[in-house]
């Protein structure tokens, strides 16, 4: 295996990797040619990735299970099913899209995750974790139900097994004896750490003709005689058991094979052919390192799981040799930065708040470095809660924390709240129980695309009774609205965007900001009949400011969603002659709907324009380009008042024609 200390400046020479148009080719290669594929995959993602920024240890660290999974498998009959898609780059790489990764993640561009309408190779539309055994199981019994002899493999990490999502797909596919192959690409140790000889040996062993064809044979003989199956069966057990943890996944009814390792290519490959023709449900347990092959990254897997964009003229200013990387969720947060990003003031505000007082929790669903947990992980150990991919698990262990008089606070982005949003409603909000909801990345978050906006929680939080929602315009009113929530005595969601915010200067205090009370920024100094307000929620007060000022607009923050200023709403109705509502987030629903709800329950007619994000899903781009696209930016917000304000114009015309 070659190994890098640096991405590459220039694209490298990748002869044998250039003619895999698909990855049927590999079925015909030679062993010394897989692993010269192996080794121009891993420069080429390398590479690319420097180009794109991205995803990066995940799918350094499955280059040889990939090339393996492809060469055993006759993909795409067979079905290839990635959880998550970190690690599925280098499968984009083989499966024709090996020219397009440098753009992966711009807009326009290939897709961060497996897209079904991107390739016939991805199979299964992915983003978020954990849902890989159950749509292969899905497609297991649907080749059965037609008679299709195709193969089903599911690609699923350690760390999306810790989701009970997974284990209830592994039960099930248990119980209804599916031809499945289920790949465990475990990098952390998590379940165990038996690499070796004798673990490599039993691999081949339990996978071989002979070995199978004895097993089912021998059954059959030993069926005839009383007792003697259970003893060879429990005498099996035990001796798997000596070398592998196969005794969970064979109790779920699954043939577990390994651990093996993961970079040995021959062996995967000899594995992985072995295990497609075995009938029911097969388990793969393979070990890999995450980020193998880039020094850097297996010496720190965590910051490196993805890098930005490495400019051009930056890596060339020395020569050859590219600066550091910069890892997208660095382990330590740089306080004397000038700008914060909002998980940054929520990390400083929870050990603030938590040196004030002593029931505070604090809950991540394996969202430290992201949610900027790292410090309250370290200050306050005891009072710290990873539950690993559990969202569900993290909302109700918040539930019954605050049942006991504790004061739980739920980090959590907003992608991945919709998976505990039956636990939000159930065990928090019918009881009215007291959780404060943290909820990073609302909004457009850019290149990680549809299964990672936050684009739909103003919607689904505000129609929950008792649920408080909050939407800060800036870093002091995040701190301030985060005090709020949390010494609200019920369930509070306070949501902010991804990276940084307009630059406001955050106060050291904890005082909370008031709920349901809006802010009047700008008063419109224009003539009756064309007076404007533009009512802003949360990240778009931001344009609001600029948009105001080019159309001498009132402009009104309006801080809460729900509870909605009552009185802030009427008062511009009265006083206005167009309300316009800004919102980064879709428009059913949302706190545009609550400005309009209001007004037709108070009998008052007023034009309203309502903005924010479009019924459909946003795709992937820099979130500058993403919010443009939705007319969301100063130029497009301004435009759509222009387009209402002039359609008016023309109707009144056509009415004094008459």
């Amino acid at each position: 295996m070659k190994l890098f200390d640096d991405i590459p400046v220039e694209r490298p020479a990748t002869p044998l990797l250039d003619t895999l148009d698909t990855p049927a080719a590999l079925r015909a290669m030679s062993t010394a040619q897989l692993a010269q594929v192996a080794d121009e995959l891993r420069a080429y993602l390398l590479y690319s990735v420097g180009v794109s920024g991205g995803h990066f240890g995940a799918g350094l660290g499955v280059v040889e299970l990939t090339v393996a999974l492809h060469q055993a498998l006759e993909t795409p009959f067979d079905r290839l099913v990635w959880d998550v898609g970190h690690q599925a780059y280098p499968h984009k790489i083989l499966t024709g899209r090996r020219e397009a990764m440098p753009n992966i993640r711009h807009h326009g561009g290939l897709a961060a995750f497996p897209r079904r309408a991107e390739s016939e190779y991805d199979t299964f539309g992915v983003g978020h974790s954990s849902t890989s055994i159950s749509a292969a199981l899905g497609m297991a019994l649907a080749a059965r139900t037609r008679g299709e002899q195709r193969r089903v493999c599911a690609v699923i990490g350690d760390g999306a097994l810790t989701a009970g999502m997974a284990f209830e797909a592994l039960a099930h596919a248990g119980h209804v004896d599916a031809n499945l192959l289920v790949v465990l690409n475990d990098n952390e140790m998590s379940i165990s750490e038996n690499v070796g000889g004798m673990a490599s040996y039993l691999a081949r062993i339990l996978t071989s003709k002979p070995y199978t064809t004895m097993r089912e044979g021998g059954k059959k003989v030993l069926s005839h005689l009383p007792g003697a199956l259970e003893l060879a069966r429990r005498t099996e057990e035990h001796m798997k058991g000596m070398v592998s943890p196969a005794t969970l996944f064979e109790e779920m009814g699954f043939n577990y094979i390994g651990p093996i390792d993961g970079h040995d290519l021959p062996l995967l490959v000899q594995t992985l052919r072995n295990m497609r023709d075995l009938e029911g449900p097969q388990f793969l347990h393979v070990k890999t390192c995450k980020g193998k092959g880039f020094l850097p990254a297996e010496a720190d897997p965590i910051g490196y799981h993805a890098i930005t964009k490495l400019e051009k003229n930056e890596l060339e200013k020395n020569g050859d040799t590219p600066p550091p990387l910069k890892p997208t969720a660095p382990p330590v947060k740089k306080p004397a930065a000038p700008k914060k990003k909002y998980c940054n003031v929520f990390g400083d505000w929870l050990c603030d708040m938590a040196a004030t007082d002593a029931r505070l929790i604090g809950i991540t669903p394996a969202m430290r470095e992201g949610s900027d947990l790292v410090r309250f992980s370290r200050e306050y150990p005891q009072r710290y809660f990873d539950v690993a991919i559990a969202e569900q698990h993290a909302v109700t262990l918040a539930a019954g924390m605050a049942c006991e008089d504790m004061k739980p606070v739920v980090a959590i982005y907003s992608t991945f709240l919709q998976r505990g949003y039956d636990q939000l409603i159930h065990d928090v909000a019918v009881q009215d129980l007291d959780v404060t909801f943290a909820i990073d990345r609302a909004g457009l978050v850019g290149e990680d695309g549809p299964t990672h906006h936050g684009s739909l929680d103003l919607s689904f939080l505000r129609c929950v009774p008792g649920m408080v929602v909050l939407a800060p315009a800036d870093e002091a009113e995040c701190r301030a609205m985060l005090s709020a929530a949390y010494h609200h005595p019920g369930p509070a969601a306070v949501r902010y965007p991804r990276g940084t915010g307009p630059g406001t200067e955050i106060p050291a205090h904890l005082e909370p900001a008031p709920i349901g009370q809006a802010q009047v920024r700008r008063e419109s100094g224009a003539e009756a009949g064309r007076r404007i307000a533009l009512l802003a929620f949360g990240s778009l007060n931001t344009p609001a400011v600029e948009v105001a000022g080019r159309l001498d607009a009132s402009h009104l923050n309006m801080r809460s969603v729900k509870p909605l200023d009552r009185e802030a709403v009427l008062s511009a109705a009265a006083d206005h002659d167009l309300l316009v509502t800004l919102e980064e987030n879709v428009m059913a629903g949302g706190a545009g709907s609550a400005v309009n709800e209001l007004l037709a329950a108070e009998g008052v007619r007023v034009a309203v324009l309502n903005l924010g994000l479009p019924d459909a899903f946003v795709e992937h781009g820099k979130p500058a380009e993403l919010l443009a696209e939705c007319g969301l930016d100063v130029d497009g917000i301004e435009a759509a008042i222009h387009r209402r304000l002039a359609a008016a114009d023309a109707a009144v015309a056509k009415e004094e024609t008459r």
